[in-house]
């Protein structure tokens, strides 16, 4: 059987949808549950820190997720037959390579993580309805075998001499009656 490498691909990243109604949802359940505590709690959450703790902290939650959103990386991933690439407005990187681990697929979308050589993470969501007639090719890229130079020298690195086989010890002697003394 003969390995082909899937064709090159670019596919646009934007922002999701999906994660966004996702954290939008569990913001909004936690404000809700927030909300019956400090009901529950009738006068005396008015004057309870906890109270407060907790509806600072869904605030807080709710700052931290717009902000992720409106930081969310947006751009081109690239596969040009050897090595992923990822190409965004603000920073052309173009140049350096990205090892590609697949985080969750969800078959109309898929959560990929993106590492360059410095080691410097990027998390990307991406969606079938961002480019339909690529999405097939950009699937056969991500799933197809290959071996990049960053992945294949920090192969190298690592490779070690397997183990010796384990061989267990000699059964033990019970002493024999000549070699005992009184």
């Amino acid at each position: 059987m003969t390995l082909h490498s899937a064709p090159p691909v670019t596919f646009p990243v934007g922002r999701s949808r999906f994660p966004t109604q996702l954290l939008l949802g569990l913001w909004t359940a936690g404000l809700l549950l927030t909300s019956v505590w400090g009901y529950t709690l009738g006068p005396m959450a008015v004057g309870n820190w906890r109270s407060l703790a907790g509806f600072l902290a869904v605030a807080a939650a709710g700052f931290a997720a717009v902000h992720a959103w409106r930081h969310r990386p947006t751009g081109l991933l690239a596969w040009d037959g050897l090595v992923w690439r990822w190409e965004s407005g603000g920073y052309q990187t173009g140049i350096s390579e990205y090892s590609l681990l697949v985080l969750a697929d969800l078959q109309s979308r898929l959560v990929l993580r993106l590492e360059n050589q410095a080691g410097a993470p990027l998390c990307l969501w991406l969606e079938r309805s961002a480019f339909p007639d690529r999405w097939l090719d950009l699937r056969r890229a991500v799933y197809s075998p290959h071996r990049s130079t960053h992945t294949a020298q920090a192969a190298t690195w690592l490779a070690v001499e397997p183990a010796a086989a384990y061989q267990p010890p000699a059964p033990l002697q019970s002493p024999s009656p000549n070699t005992l003394q009184p």
